[in-house]
């Protein structure tokens, strides 16, 4: 159910509340606003609206005119409504690939993205063609970590090494499955290997007993904004099977769904 903001939940949290209430009104304000007004408007102390506005200035949601002091919206929020918008075409630009990919490999097909450092389906293809095996848990909203998934490790393999470093500072590298990667060093050399070739394998790295391939989707600015996968029983997608025909399936519906995104290769 969407959120109606006319119902204001029992559970809301104060500092947010405070911080969507300066928003709204710096949008309303092209000129910025001082924190004077900011006091006046919102009714809290000078010194509450400065500790929110330098919390919001440090994460790039506000910023100061350095001739007028006067605060303004800040690019950070450009940067998260592009994102927002390219989900939203994303998906809608991605549709016919992934049906087509399903129907003609007739296995499940799973589009993610990441976010905060974790995968998140957003959506997936099935056929009916295959009624026995196993039956993936996944679902579209379902976060799984990106180390042990080939959705995920194909979108890691585009990190900085200081990108790297922090995610798995702040994630660690679980054991899901047998075949899971835990060692850093390891996952970093595999990583490497995963960008090399375009695509990457889970494995059973995330479930025991599925395997799937995966590649990325690229922006026109040949940033990887996405990932899609074919995913089956191990008996169904093995690795013969990989090399052969699925990897060169997935990664050319990546290329076509990349291309529909404004991407172009470079010569």
């Amino acid at each position: 159910m969407p959120l109606n903001r006319s119902f204001k939940p029992n559970n809301l949290v104060q500092t947010i509340e405070r911080a969507s209430s300066i928003l709204d009104l710096l949008g309303q304000s092209p000129q910025g606003v001082s924190i004077r007004e900011l006091s006046a408007k919102i009714k809290l102390p000078k010194g509450t609206i400065h500790r929110l506005l330098s919390s919001l200035s440090y994460f790039g949601y506000v910023r100061q005119d350095s001739k007028t002091r006067n605060y303004l919206l800040g690019f950070k929020l450009v940067e998260l409504g592009n994102l927002l918008l390219n989900q939203l075409d994303l998906r809608k630009e991605a549709e016919p690939f992934l049906k087509d990919l399903a129907e003609r490999t007739k296995e499940t097909v799973h589009m993610v993205v990441l976010d905060r450092n974790e995968v998140v389906y957003i959506d997936k293809v099935e056929t009916d063609q295959h009624t026995s095996g196993l039956k993936m848990a996944s679902r579209i909203g379902l976060r799984n970590p990106a180390h042990s998934s080939a959705v995920g490790k194909t979108l890691l393999a585009h990190f900085s090494d200081e990108e790297l470093k922090n995610f798995i500072e702040e994630k660690g590298l679980a054991k899901r499955a047998e075949n899971t990667i835990t060692d850093s060093a390891q996952l970093r050399d595999h990583l490497k290997n995963v960008r090399a070739q375009g695509y990457a394998v889970d494995d059973e790295e995330n479930e025991k007993g599925i395997r799937c391939v995966a590649a990325p989707i690229y922006n026109e600015g040949g940033k990887p904004v996405a990932a899609i996968s074919i995913s089956g029983p191990a008996f169904r997608i093995t690795k013969k099977m990989i090399q052969e025909s699925i990897k060169k399936e997935v990664m050319e519906t990546a290329l076509k769904i990349s291309q529909r995104l404004g991407f172009r290769e470079r010569k």
